[in-house]
Parts: structure tokens; sequence; C-alpha cells
């Protein structure tokens, strides 16, 4: 595996002038962002070596570096998810070459279910924890001490300072955010009302199918900040009758983009 990260980190180190230091992932419907970086340097994933292939509709599939918010950024166009098939390896191979690469702060997306109450579509929430229901965990397996600890810590893993920061930001430039935790599961169905009731009891305040198993990776690699942002697709409070689709998930992220933008362009000065 250090072998394939390290051939992946030369073939992009290979193709850019200045080493980012931001890893940017960009979940459903949200990849826009990676359209306005300044002088990009763009790579689909067929051509990184060993990196998977996205098979999600809303994720473009590439991998885009260039200059925002007068960082070097290197943003995923799309990412990979656990029940595509993947390994929780694989989902996580392209954290691990970014920060091979040189990203030392990561700024992770997502679109999700609304669990609380007070939430609406459109809310972005500002992540402040997780839990992970996903079934599953891209550390278990053989550890190299080299890269990270056996049991590496993840209280805390939302970097607090950037959570009060993003909150800060999206008040003065009138984003509707909010706080609060996100739980992972496997997907690809969307969950069961009895689901969704057992995890607002748990304490979630919304739930998807992703970003965990990166962030754990980020963490145990020793990446130094992490923000993460949930953009509230649908509302999923396990009460009443609240159908949700793919396409209508797309359609709601794309809706909240313009403060999305706004946001990342704001927080990437902050970094």
């Amino acid at each position: 595996m250090k072998e394939k990260i390290a051939q992946a980190a030369r073939f992009i180190g290979d193709k850019v002038k200045t080493r980012p230091t931001v890893a940017l992932v960009l979940g459903s419907g949200l990849g826009k962002f990676a359209d306005e970086l300044k002088n990009p340097v763009v790579i689909p994933y067929e051509e990184i070596p060993y990196f998977p292939i996205s098979t999600v509709k809303g994720h473009a599939g590439r991998m885009v570096i260039g200059e925002a918010g007068g960082k070097q950024v290197m943003a995923m166009q799309g990412r990979f998810h656990y029940y595509e098939g993947y390994s929780m390896q694989e989902i996580t191979f392209p954290m691990r070459v970014m920060m091979a690469v040189g990203a030392k702060d990561l700024i992770i997306t997502n679109a999700s279910g609304g669990l609380n109450r007070n939430f609406k579509v459109g809310d972005l929430m500002i992540m402040t924890d997780h839990m992970n229901h996903m079934g599953g965990n891209p550390l278990i397996g053989r550890n190299d001490d080299d890269v990270g600890p056996r049991f590496p810590p993840m209280q805390g893993v939302y970097t607090p300072e950037l959570v009060e920061a993003a909150m800060l930001i999206g008040r003065q430039i009138g984003a509707p955010v909010q706080r609060g935790v996100y739980v992972a599961v496997s997907g690809p169905n969307y969950e069961t009302a009895a689901e969704l009731r057992a995890f607002r009891i748990l304490g979630a305040d919304a739930v998807g199918m992703s970003t965990v198993p990166e962030v754990i990776v980020a963490a145990h690699g020793g990446i130094r900040r992490i923000l993460g942002i949930s953009c509230i697709t649908d509302m999923a409070t396990g009460e009443g009758h609240e159908d949700v689709n793919h396409e209508e998930v797309i359609a709601a992220a794309a809706a909240a983009q313009p403060y999305f933008l706004e946001l990342i362009r704001k927080m990437l000065e902050r970094l």
C-alpha cells in the first residue's frame, strides 16, 4: 500500500509546480467549487495510479489542483463510497495520497439528511463530531507505525477553532449555518424510520454515507486541522412521510451552492 501511495503521489506531484497544503473533498452536488480554482491542473481519477473510479451521479471523478483563498488546494471533485463495493482502504486511498503530496489541512463536505427537527433543507451543518455506524473501519488490519499510531484518538477530531470560525463566517455572509453531529451509515439504501429515530436518540443531527472513513484516515495520518461541512439536502427525522431520492439530494445541494462556495472561500483564507 505504501508503494502504491508513493506512486500516485509522484504522478500528481510531477504535474504541479507548487505543492498543495489543503485537501478538499467535495460531496454530492457540491463539486462546483473545484471549477473556480485559479490556474487549475485537472487530473481524471482514471489517470492516477491505483485510484478507484467514482460511479455515483453528481461526482465528476477528477482531482483539481489550484489556488483559492490564497492557498494551494487539492480538491477531489467527487469521492468514493463503501456502498460502491470498494473496501474501506480503497475509499480512503485518495486521502492517503493527498497527505503524501503535501496536504496538512482538510476541508471535507457531504450531502446529508437532517435528523435535527430544528434544521431545514439547505442548511449547512458544521460538523462538531461524528458516529461511525458503517460497519467497518479503514484502520482495521496491520498498522504501520511510520504512518500513524495503532490506536489514534478521535476526540476533538473536528478542530474546535475551525468550527467556531465557520459558524461566525457563515453568519457574517448570511448562510444558514448550524452545528451538529454527523452519523455515517453504509448505504446505499436510505434509512428506515426506526433507524432515524434511533440515531436522533443517540444524539446525531445529520445522517449520510461518507466522510467518516476519510476523517479517520486523515487523523491517523497526521492531518493538522479538519473542518467538516454537511449540506442538509432532505429532512430525515423518522416522523411522518419523508420520501427522498438521489436526484432531489443533488438538486438541494445545487441550490445551496452560492453560500456554500462563499463559506469555503472564506475558510480557506482563514486557514
